[in-house]
């Protein structure tokens, strides 16, 4: 018997390898290529032998292109049956995965940096590429100009910024506004930079913005060891302080209006003001009113005299936004990221907070801890 060549090939294969020999040009036959002994026995390639002997490889070519038409409609009519079985569930887009391990990354630096207060070169330049990743994509309708959208508005706590904490607070974004020249814009982050470590002593906690359609209140908490470093003023050995602490939050508010192009704010300073303090005697004067900085009438009265003088309206621009997570930009490029609470649009109330140094706190840990008495 005088064999075609194209199948002497083929029946020298494995039955797998002769299968995708043969269905080459169906890219779907590579998929399937486990379903093949149902669809097409090996046998099934020589059926035809005994009777007819091709004359040519061109003849066997024809019988090859056969088969693979009928191996094509199998599958097809296998493909409709298993698809009206089992309806096929739709894949998650890869940019929502992309979204998704990009924030992962970012938060994690961003918890184990304590907000990228202890960050590393290499770990503010690993941020700075996830953050511009982020940026980069938009993956809500409606954001492209997040300060005219309703999803800005609420309560944000700060999560990470590459530059110190309290510069986002309006205040100080005021503050390097009134700078003109690049050489005094360096002066200004050195006295940031000098402001906080004067302050190392102190601990910063809570960081948050709470924006309504109109208005931005920035909430600095901080809390600073009032008795420190015992062993100086007593004969005891003893390193450290008494678990007093001094609580306070410095508020600072003001007016925004979204730019023409809705993707930052005009920012106009109003008020600071220290809340819930708990030093005593001190708390009542602070929650007067009238002890808070107006910073309206002291520019008002910096424009009166000197000409070249004018309020500063640093603009604060936002650079992504969906319904958990803002990252903010002040006029350096400075980054501050936020992550959404709730859609609460008013200050927070320090009203519970106790003007009593902590003490009622400690007394309370001791009589539950040590004494056990009850009222």
């Amino acid at each position: 018997m005088k064999f075609n060549p194209a199948f002497v090939a083929l029946a020298m294969l494995p039955s797998s390898q002769a299968f995708v020999s043969m269905t080459t040009c169906s890219n779907r036959c590579l998929v399937q290529g486990q379903q093949q002994s149902r669809f097409i026995p090996h046998t099934s390639l020589f059926a035809e032998e005994e009777s007819t002997e091709p004359e040519s490889i061109e003849a066997g070519d024809t019988i090859l292109a056969e088969k693979e038409e009928t191996v094509d409609e199998i599958l097809s009519e296998e493909n409709k049956d298993d698809t009206s079985e089992e309806p096929t569930e739709t894949a998650e887009p890869s940019s929502t995965i992309s979204k998704e391990k990009l924030l992962q990354k970012l938060l994690i630096i961003a918890s184990s940096t304590d907000r990228g207060q202890f960050a590393s070169s290499s770990q503010k330049e690993s941020m700075s590429d996830l953050i511009s990743q982020i940026e980069s994509t938009n993956y809500i309708e409606g954001t492209k100009k997040p300060c005219n959208s309703d999803l800005i508005q609420g309560t944000w706590e700060l999560l990470y910024s590459d530059t110190q904490l309290f510069r986002s607070s309006p205040f100080f974004m005021a503050g390097r506004a009134v700078c003109k020249t690049e050489e005094e814009a360096q002066r200004y982050d050195w006295f940031c930079d000098m402001h906080r470590a004067a302050l190392a002593i102190s601990e910063i906690g809570k960081v948050r913005q709470i924006i309504s359609d109109s208005r931005l209140f920035s909430e600095f908490e901080v809390n600073v060891g009032s008795i420190p470093f015992l062993s100086d003023y007593t004969p005891f050995s003893y390193s450290g302080g008494l678990p007093f602490t001094i609580n306070g939050a410095i508020v600072s508010s003001a007016d925004i209006t979204p730019t023409t192009e809705g993707n930052a704010w005009e920012i106009y300073m109003d008020t600071v003001e220290i809340k819930g303090s708990n030093i005593p005697l001190l708390r009542s004067i602070l929650d007067n009113e009238q002890v808070a900085l107006k910073s309206r009438d002291l520019a008002s009265v910096l424009e009166d005299n000197l000409p070249d003088y004018s309020t500063p309206r640093p603009v604060f621009e936002t650079t992504y936004l969906d319904d958990t997570i803002r990252i903010s930009r002040d006029q350096d490029g400075k980054v501050f990221v936020y992550g959404k609470l709730d859609d609460i649009v008013e200050p927070t109330s320090y009203d519970s907070v106790d003007a009593d140094l902590g003490i009622l706190k400690l007394l309370e840990g001791l009589n539950d801890n040590f004494v056990k008495f009850s009222l």
